[in-house]
């Protein structure tokens, strides 16, 4: 079994698919953008979509996805299957890829794995000048355990040395989260103090860090100030009251 293991960020070299419904990239459309296993479904389905006017040839990877101090961390493994690994979509159609668990779902954790679609390069053409880019798509497959799959989350507020702050989310339960977005506002403010965008997961037993740059005309709040924060989540939205710590 090849050993080798991939760590980077989240935002590094994948592109990685975050939204709902389906994911386009140039010509290539992927629907659905995750794939949930468990033991009574242990085959999900992908459609890969050529909208272009050549056909493309994609090529099918699979790896454990895990988290280690807030990056990405992967790693080659036959506990998940692709099929079919190599297949090429004339324009204009399209092709079912069938993704199955090639083991028994932990009893108590979901386990994590990413399918990647990589495009393979059309053969040279003497024509073209200049690089051609090829697409790369990293799709998230979660597993459910035995038990439900739920995060719990703790959220935490600290002024860093350079007047910044810093919201730490540590996700202490046995399934996954995605932030899509949150908000920071004082307590009893109509007005938010900052919105942050944000796809990032947060998978189960990991922890994730996000910086609030602060300025003159927008410092942030003391120590011992209550933020409320208002996140959208792929569990749903989410409120909660944030200390920021001495």
């Amino acid at each position: 079994m090849l050993t080798r293991v991939l760590e980077q960020a989240a935002c590094g070299l994948f592109f990685f698919v975050v939204c709902a419904g389906i994911a386009s990239a140039g010509t290539i459309g992927v629907s659905p953008v995750r794939v949930t296993l468990s033991d009574s479904q242990k085959i999900g389905s992908l459609s890969v979509r050529n909208d272009g006017a050549e056909p493309v040839t994609m090529q099918m990877e699979v790896l454990s996805w895990s988290q280690r101090e807030g990056n990405a961390v992967f790693a080659a493994t036959r506990e998940l299957l692709a099929n079919p690994p190599i297949f090429t979509i004339p324009a204009g159609s399209s092709q079912l890829v069938r993704v199955g668990l090639r083991r028994a779902p932990d009893a108590q954790r979901e386990l994590t794995y990413r399918v990647i679609l990589q495009e393979l390069p059309p053969p040279p053409n003497p024509d073209l000048t200049g690089a051609r880019m090829t697409l790369r798509i990293s799709l998230p497959v979660f597993v459910s355990p035995e038990i439900e799959a739920k995060p719990v989350l703790l959220w935490q507020a600290v002024r860093t040395s350079q007047g910044a702050l810093k919201i730490s989310l540590s996700n202490n339960g046995n399934g996954h989260i995605q932030i899509k977005n949150f908000k920071l506002s004082l307590l009893d403010s109509a007005q938010p103090w900052v919105t942050l965008q944000s796809s990032d997961y947060v998978l189960a037993g990991q922890s994730r860090d996000w910086i609030v740059l602060a300025s003159p005309e927008n410092p942030a709040p003391p120590p011992g100030v209550t933020l409320q924060l208002f996140a959208q989540t792929d569990a749903g939205d989410i409120e909660a009251e944030v200390i920021i710590a001495p």
